[in-house]
């Protein structure tokens, strides 16, 4: 009886034993790849590291780029994995990017933005708008954020000074950040109006840094709730529309 118990527990640890091997080589292959690529390149930003979905790849998000690297990890190409469909080209690519833009969005401080919104109960969408004071077609959507909100959309901002940290339209928009009523001093500014010179403790800088994470490269740009990025602007009706407010 002794003998058969001992074989039982034997093969009890040996098959937890298997599991436990299976978990951490998953977990080894995704931080083995994350491992060369930083020993190779210890300043590169990865975010992201998993299985991608072809077979003997691995897909790393660097700031707003994927890339594919080999399981062992020597070698990899950069650009977007397109799946051929009978409907067309589908950008397999950017799912990833869709999960990590969601992941920032929801671990982010409303209280750091400027929002302009209906009631509560009036709400049918969110968009997230990194804009620039002197970006043309960031004044133009900002003109047109009283329509957004008759349809149902919040506007929610983050700031990202195309010019760069410690450039007057840096400065201009910590001012607005800093003001008391965030929401006039963004709309005065944006009209070319005159607003106080202000400095305070501000998320600018870190909202400005942000932008690579979540792949901007000129602004307006727009993030939907589920993560997808509209580069640009489009009128109200047709954000109203893409968003399914509006049919």
């Amino acid at each position: 009886m002794k003998s058969g118990i001992q074989i039982l527990f034997v093969s009890l640890l040996m098959a937890f034993a298997g599991m436990a091997a299976a978990e951490e080589e998953a977990l080894t292959g995704e931080a083995m790849i994350k491992q060369r690529l930083l020993d190779a390149r210890p300043d590169l930003p990865i975010s992201k590291v998993r299985r991608a979905p072809i077979d003997g790849f691995y897909e790393v998000l660097v700031g707003g780029m994927t890339l594919y690297v080999d399981e062992s990890g020597e070698h990899f190409f950069a650009g977007d994995l397109f799946f051929v469909q009978p409907q067309g080209f589908v950008n397999a690519s950017e799912n990833i990017r869709i999960d990590r833009r969601r992941e920032l969005l929801e671990a982010m401080d409303e209280d750091d933005m400027v929002v302009f919104a209906p009631a509560p109960e009036l709400v049918k969408a969110t968009i997230t708008v990194f804009t620039d004071i002197d970006c043309g077609y960031c004044r133009k959507l900002h003109q047109e954020v009283p329509e957004l909100n008759r349809y149902g959309i919040a506007v929610r901002y983050l700031a990202y000074p195309r010019a760069g940290v410690g450039s007057a339209s840096y400065d201009l928009i910590v001012s607005a950040w800093c003001a008391d009523n965030r929401q006039l001093a963004l709309t005065k500014a944006k009209n070319g109006q005159e607003i106080d010179q202000l400095t305070c403790a501000n998320p600018v800088a870190k909202q400005y840094s942000m932008g690579d994470e979540f792949g901007v490269t000129g602004t307006p740009a727009i993030i939907y709730e589920t993560g997808y990025l509209q580069s640009g602007y489009a009128p109200a009706a047709e954000m109203a529309r893409r968003l399914g407010v509006l049919n």
